[in-house]
């Protein structure tokens, strides 16, 4: 063991006195919490058989022998020599804490690599992919069955007992299935007390089981029957059930058109898995796990479970132990049913594989892509991939033949993709008679797909009513108190609104600097958006769907059912409107600002910029009336909007990566970022130097060929009170990279008030 475990122990360098053939069983732990170990820890023979590896464990912790909880991941056998040459004395496990194993073999390796991949102690990582209702048995309770033994059974009438012990006994015998004390007290109408009476008398068998108290429905929906395939999907599917008839492991990106029928393709591929008595994992990102979606795969497969952020800890049990059982045919969820427990895996599935919900940010920081792709490995099975818009990562990855490559080119029955036009904004607000969030073209537009009987989408990816209040007099801006950030004006309370740390204010009137009275409340947000669109079309409902409108659960769901019959005509919202869903009567998208992120100081703005306006543009033209977009913006020349305006993803794809390669960006590199944080800017500043200054001697020892830019300030420099400062270390080789980084990671220390990560990876760099 290392000197640190050394000294966490008591060092006892005295023998056991053992025959140099006896054999003891040794069980390595981690630990959640600091110090992470890993430790070495003697087996009892008293709890040989139930120490396994995935499963928790008590252990002593330190000289002061502290009781900590770890995870036992792995179990040996040493000789009495072996442990002879220890210079001190392994303590015991002192207790076992669950009867049924959380972490499958598989799923260790799983979450070794991501502790090693993702420089987070390993278990930690564990802790996150154990979901909390799972390691607490949320829904479950101890119950007492009674039955009665068959020698009993045999005497029955031969037995003389009162009157309230005879019947509780008879309606026990009859029973076909065990019952609880409660249940056979409620078929007899009487007290415990002559059921107690049975026990003590040994007449009853009584045994204490853990019964859950929850259920979830899984049941399938009436079905339809499946359309027909076109040429596209026929080949597509093929492809992906050409791996699974062969049992290998490969990952398929299919790259489909907006509307182009993957999800079938998706299904098709299932119905295969399932024939083989194997299950599917279909990751989606969170806002799509929407009724539409689920009902979808419930018409189709017999027992789903579906996996998202609202459910108690109970239901996520109780799908946990479905899964675990093989009762569950296909898992659908966000990003961490990567980690459902299936026991027969067959084939994952993640559909718009670009969306960057798949990437979690806390730790262990992980992109459900990766994570997918290395489980795939090691259980030796196929990963598919699908998006309109494939994250760059993905699309180099299969144009250097690392991915195979699906092309779904055509809409569905042959249905066009939607014209899309440009509305330069730099003419229209040089043109006077031009006011508002709405521009002329777009308001005609509006008008003529209403009057028809169309709905309209309309994407104004901000929140809020005004997006910074500002005084004309002095130039000052109102600023949360803790960030760095100019507040938002909200409509509703008339408040001022920090959307990063919840500070708020009443919105003022006059400037608090110089209080003068004239202070401008400027930008544009979906409130005031919506403002303006009843405004201008009083006669048609409309509804606004953002992160203050849905905070309910279930307020998803409602607004889109409403939307999809036709008591709303106006959707207005945030991208949370542009994913996946699917209305055919929506003949109008309309892109209120396509620059709203275009701009930032990340390299991965144009490619968000492109995805964003493609998904949206994606959700007309879907029916038999097909449909049009208009997409607002300054910078109509921009090479992604241009993109995106032809559906072009190639055109994309071809002018970005040359660009990512001339700069050293992924996915020409791997990069991680750290972030340092504290309440002293001077003191997180220094801190920063010194993470950078010991990454440049690790990788100048190495001879490494790394970039490492920074510290500088993070272009959200200050958040809840504390001064941010990020750095960057990218190189081309990764192993590399992640021994230099865990070198400096593992003999860092914070001053007292500073706070830091590292984001292996990252894709938010603000």
């Amino acid at each position: 063991m290392s000197e640190k475990q050394q000294k966490l122990f008591d060092a006892d360098p005295t023998p056991w006195d053992l025959d140099d053939e006896a054999e003891q069983f040794v069980a390595t732990v981690v630990l959640p919490e600091a110090p992470h170990g890993p430790f070495d820890y003697l087996v009892p023979g008293e709890l040989l058989g139930a120490a396994k590896p995935g499963r928790r464990v008590r252990v002593p912790l330190g000289k002061g022998n502290r009781t900590v909880e770890a995870y036992c991941v792995a179990v040996r056998n040493e000789s009495a020599t072996a442990n002879r040459q220890r210079t001190y004395r392994l303590k015991p496990i002192r207790a076992v804490i669950d009867e049924r194993t959380l972490a499958s073999a598989s799923m260790l390796a799983l979450t070794e690599w991501m502790a090693e991949y993702y420089l987070c102690p390993w278990g930690q990582v564990l802790e996150a992919v154990i979901p909390a209702g799972v390691r607490g048995r949320a829904g479950t309770r101890e119950v007492v069955l009674l039955d009665v033994p068959t020698n009993v059974i045999a005497k029955l009438t031969q037995l003389k007992l009162p009157p309230k012990q005879a019947e509780a006994l008879r309606q026990l015998a009859g029973s076909t299935t065990p019952l609880s004390i409660p249940e056979l007290r409620k078929r007899c109408g009487c007290t415990a007390a002559p059921i107690h009476g049975l026990i003590r008398k040994g007449l009853v068998n009584k045994r204490t089981v853990r019964q859950h108290q929850v259920s979830h429905d899984v049941s399938p929906l009436k079905s339809a029957p499946p359309p027909e395939l076109n040429a596209d999907q026929q080949r597509a599917l093929d492809a992906i059930v050409g791996v699974l008839r062969d049992q290998a492991n490969d990952t398929l990106l299919v790259h489909g058109v907006t509307g182009s029928g993957k999800t079938e393709v998706y299904m098709r591929a299932i119905d295969e898995v399932i024939s083989f008595g194997k299950q599917a994992i279909v990751l989606v990102p969170e806002i799509s796990l929407t009724p539409q979606t689920v009902a979808r795969f419930r018409a189709r497969f017999d027992r789903i479970a579906v996996l998202h952020s609202h459910l108690s800890p109970p239901q996520r049990h109780w799908h946990w132990r479905s899964i675990a059982a093989g009762e569950i045919q296909v898992v659908v969820g966000a990003r961490s049913a990567i980690f459902a427990p299936t026991p027969n895996l067959g084939l994952i599935v993640i559909d718009e594989e670009h969306d960057a919900s798949f990437k979690q940010d806390s730790a262990p920081r992980y992109h459900a892509r990766q994570v997918a792709r290395k489980r795939a490995e090691l259980e030796n099975v196929p990963v598919v991939l699908g998006s309109a818009t494939p994250s760059l990562e993905s699309w180099h990855e299969a144009s250097r033949g690392g991915f195979r490559l699906l092309t779904l080119a055509h809409r569905v029955l042959d249905r066009p993709l939607p014209h899309v036009a440009a509305i330069d904004l730099r003419t229209e607000f040089q043109n006077r008679g031009s006011r508002g969030a709405i521009s002329r073209p777009l308001q005609t537009a509006m008008k003529q797909a209403l009057q028809e009987q169309g709905q309209v989408i309309l994407l104004l990816n901000r929140r809020g009513f005004s997006t910074s209040i500002q005084c004309n007099a002095c130039g000052h801006v109102v600023r949360c108190q803790d960030c760095d950030i100019a507040l938002t004006h909200h409509r509703a309370g008339e408040r001022a609104v920090c959307h990063y740390c919840d500070y708020e204010i009443l919105a003022p009137t006059t400037c608090p600097e110089c209080n003068f009275e004239g202070i401008r409340y400027a930008g544009l947000g979906t409130q005031r958006l919506e403002a303006e669109v009843r405004s201008r079309f009083a006669n048609y409902e409309c509804l606004r769907m953002d992160s203050d409108t849905m905070q309910k659960h279930g307020s998803h769901e409602a607004a889109f059912a409403r939307f999809r019959a036709g008591e709303v005509q106006i959707l207005v919202g945030t991208q949370m409107i542009a994913k996946g869903l699917d209305f055919p009567n929506v003949t109008l998208v309309g892109v209120i600002n396509a620059d709203t992120a275009l701009h930032f100081p990340d390299f991965r703005a144009a490619e968000r910029t492109f995805q964003l306006v493609t998904q949206v543009a994606g959700r007309t033209g879907r029916g038999d009336r097909g449909g049009h977009v208009l997409v607002q913006t300054f910078s109509p020349e921009h090479p992604a909007i241009v993109a995106a305006m032809q559906h072009d993803y190639d055109r994309f794809a071809d002018g970005e990566l040359p660009v990512r390669k001339e700069h050293g960006y992924p996915p020409f590199c791997q990069m991680a970022r750290f972030i340092m944080r504290g309440e002293s800017e001077t003191t997180t500043e220094h801190f920063g130097e010194h993470v950078g200054e010991r990454l440049r001697e690790e990788a100048e020892r190495r001879e490494a060929n790394v970039r490492i830019l920074g510290p500088a300030p993070a272009p959200l420099a200050k958040l809840r009170g504390r001064f941010r400062f990020h750095l960057l270390i990218a190189g081309d080789q990764p192993v590399t990279l992640r021994e230099i980084m865990g070198t400096v990671i593992g003999e860092l220390k914070a001053p007292d008030d500073v706070q830091w990560i590292v984001d292996v990876d990252p894709l938010d760099m603000l």
